[in-house]
């Protein structure tokens, strides 16, 4: 959520931001409604100034033997038309915040404006793609071929994009969690397991609502949503707290299934692993002092780009333009890794700086040792990794001839086997 005092002083500043993400303008109303709010508020207070006055003279009357009557009837009055101020203030402040949390993030200055992913900048890529002398084959045959991920009998199971993972495929999986987990320890993360489902307010405070409500599974019964990634529960973890500012940065890993609904996809892009309901992911997540978050957001993106190194897996980093960001990022990086049996790019992190938007919402704040007041920290975070893509990677850029699937030598100690055959 942005500050309505950013709203009201930078209001072109605020529209632009929004031209830019290709998001609805509702700032004229916004404005309105603050107006209005603050009219609301300043009459309330002048009467209740005068109704403590006339509170006051009315003790005196009473004192003196004076006939008060005509004062306490003013003086109801006056308490009447305050009612009906705090009435009109609470329905037009509940009004403003409904508006203001549809209002998306502004685009950092160094993000590059466009409308589509063909206005992504690609500043940096890593590793060499595989030159082989036999035909690649995409991940979904080799795994068929293998026997290592079942997607007719997930589907039997459960829908199309839930599938099975069966034997060393599933210990693949479990290694490459560990890993993950492990080297965001090295690191300095602190490991969360944490809830996959959450409740309203902490879908709405990491801005999952309003905005991506059909892309999340929800237990209605209960009003739950199955959370689409760890980052939803673990930045939630700290709603309504205050640090003191030498704790900050703060940083976490967890691990979590993901789930999500998407909507509307379909075609080629969706085959075999490219794109699951359920899926499994590490999440780091930091909360940070202001004065650093875009060193963090680099260390950040760092974390996330050794995991494909270690892993020697060819992968470049897109830096998202304003229309392809999302609603809640200031600066947001994917790092898509090659896919060498597709011949194609495939997303395995974002790592994105959110500055105040979400501590706004979920009222986080530091204590300034400078100041002795509180701000609001700034949130961070991005995946360290998404597994499905990471698999499908690991697959097609290792296959043999044979059909076989050399693991990665970092995995080796986890899964206690270095080919899948």
């Amino acid at each position: 959520m942005l500050d309505i005092k950013v709203i009201r002083e930078q209001t072109e500043l605020v529209k632009n931001g929004i031209k830019a993400k290709n998001a609805d303008d509702n700032i004229d109303a916004i404005l309105a409604l603050d107006n209005q709010r603050r009219t609301l508020i300043g009459e309330g207070e002048t009467l209740k100034a005068k109704r403590n006055e006339v509170s006051a003279k009315v003790g005196q009357m009473k004192k003196s033997g004076e006939d008060a009557s005509s004062v306490i009837e003013e003086m109801n009055s006056v308490k009447t038309r305050i009612q009906l101020i705090d009435e009109g203030l609470k329905s037009v402040e509940e009004k403003l915040e409904e508006l203001l949390l549809t209002v998306p993030n502004i685009p950092h200055p160094s993000v590059p404006i466009g409308r589509t992913p063909d206005d992504n900048q690609t500043i940096f890529e890593w590793g060499e793609k595989s030159k082989n002398d036999f035909e690649l084959k995409p991940h979904w045959d080799i795994t068929n071929k293998l026997g290592i991920i079942d997607f007719d009998r997930g589907s039997k199971v459960a829908g199309a994009g839930f599938p099975f993972y069966v034997g060393k495929a599933a210990i693949l999986q479990r290694a490459l969690i560990n890993f993950f987990l492990d080297q965001a320890g090295e690191h300095g993360y602190t490991e969360l397991q944490a809830p996959i489902v959450v409740n309203k307010d902490s879908a709405r405070g990491t801005g999952q609502i309003p905005d991506k409500e059909d892309m999340m599974y929800v237990a209605t019964k209960d009003e739950l949503y199955m959370i689409p990634t760890a980052e939803v529960p673990v930045t939630n973890f700290h709603r309504k707290e205050t640090f003191e500012e030498k704790e900050l940065p703060i940083k976490y890993a967890g691990y979590t299934p993901c789930f999500r609904r998407e909507a509307g996809s379909y075609g080629k892009d969706v085959r075999g692993l490219n794109r699951l309901h359920q899926f499994d992911k590490v999440e780091l997540v930091k909360f940070v002092h202001p004065s650093t978050s875009y060193d963090e957001l680099e260390s950040l993106r760092g974390d996330a780009e050794r995991l494909l190194q270690l892993l020697g897996l060819p992968y470049r980093v897109l830096l998202m333009c304003t229309g392809d960001m999302g609603f809640t990022q200031t600066k947001k990086y994917d790092l898509e890794v090659w896919a060498a049996g597709q011949q194609k790019w495939l997303e395995v992190s974002s790592c994105s700086n959110f500055e105040t938007f979400q501590a706004r919402r979920m009222n986080i704040k530091f204590k300034s040792r400078e100041t002795g007041k509180q701000e609001f920290i700034h949130t961070l975070n991005g995946s360290g990794l998404a597994l499905p893509r990471i698999v499908a990677a690991i697959i097609e850029n290792n296959q043999t001839p044979e059909g076989k699937v050399i693991v990665p030598k970092v995995l080796q100690q986890y899964t206690k086997f270095s080919v899948i055959e």
